[in-house]
């Protein structure tokens, strides 16, 4: 199938695009930017932002499938003041996605995955107060609400994904090597109260795949891996940085984990059984050898 992977130069977009390619599918990446991944380099790009861009010029005619890994988190949102939250990300996620998908279905492509968000599901108290997990909320059952006989749509809600690939570098997760390796001067290393469930990239593309092929439509599926307390993935990086030892756990923000990022609240346990395991068929029990993966890849660069 000719397949377009939207935000596939990111670690799970990128991810998706290799697993998709490996799997014998014709792959494009459509993003803002180039990749800067090597790995990537040899699919087809088409830079395109899925807001600012009119994608109904033609350029989503010819694809039979599409991935998104493409809404918008904290971690665009302008810190200088000039929007609001509310208006930040309900121009990228609650209006910028649905607009796209209808584009997409109106190009022709007939299968969909959606990559999203798990907290709608786990904390849908936080839909009223949150304006983060209300975009993601209303942008999921927008497209969603789309599939019909000719336009197959599931979204694929995902919680803290951790993994590696070759030449990506991901901001947050070098931090937590810094950090654990202990090489972040002057921070005490330490894990904050509760936990929440945590998933592979290599894992979600697998689950995309499955989607694609044998998805239910119109079905939000609540994908996962593994549930463990932040003192359990935090040892894990120690052990796997050389740096063994017991944290301390305790209830103040943690440097790594501050409460702007932490949706379901600062000490919060998320913890579930992830669905579509068997349907979609991804593999789980992964979290320790990605750790290890990306732990070895900064320690190759040193």
């Amino acid at each position: 199938m000719r397949i377009l992977v939207v935000g596939g130069t990111g670690l799970i977009g990128g991810h998706c695009a290799l697993h998709l390619a490996q799997a014998g599918h014709e792959v494009t990446l459509m993003a803002r930017s180039a990749p800067a991944a090597p790995v990537l380099a040899a699919l087809p790009f088409i830079p395109t932002h899925y807001v600012e861009d009119d994608v109904g010029d033609g350029r989503l005619a010819g694809f039979d499938w599409l991935v998104f890994a493409a809404g918008v988190d904290i971690r665009q949102l302008p810190q200088d003041g000039s929007v609001t939250e509310d208006d930040f990300y309900t121009r990228y996620n609650t209006e910028g996605i649905p607009r796209f998908f209808a584009a997409a279905r109106a190009a022709g492509i007939k299968r969909a995955a959606y990559i999203g968000t798990f907290y709608p599901q786990v904390a849908p108290d936080k839909i009223e107060t949150s304006p983060y997990v209300r975009s993601r909320k209303l942008a999921d059952d927008a497209i969603r609400a789309m599939s019909d006989d000719s336009f197959a749509v599931c979204s694929l809600n995902a919680p803290f994904v951790l993994g590696h690939l070759p030449g990506l570098d991901v901001p947050h997760l070098h931090y937590n090597y810094l950090y654990t390796k202990g090489l972040m001067e002057g921070v005490p290393l330490w894990a904050p109260e509760g936990g929440t469930n945590h998933i592979t990239s290599l894992s979600v593309a697998e689950a995309v795949q499955g989607a694609l092929e044998n998805g239910e439509s119109g079905r939000a599926y609540l994908v996962g891996d593994e549930n463990l307390t932040w003192k359990e993935y935090f040892e894990m990086w120690c052990e796997e940085t050389g740096n063994s030892q017991e944290l301390e756990v305790r209830g103040d923000e943690h440097p790594l984990m501050p409460d702007i990022i932490m949706f379901a609240g600062r000490n919060a346990t998320v913890s579930y059984t992830p669905e579509g395991v068997a349907e979609l068929g991804y593999r789980t029990g992964r979290v320790r050898s990605a750790i290890a993966e990306i732990v070895a890849s900064y320690e190759a660069s040193q």
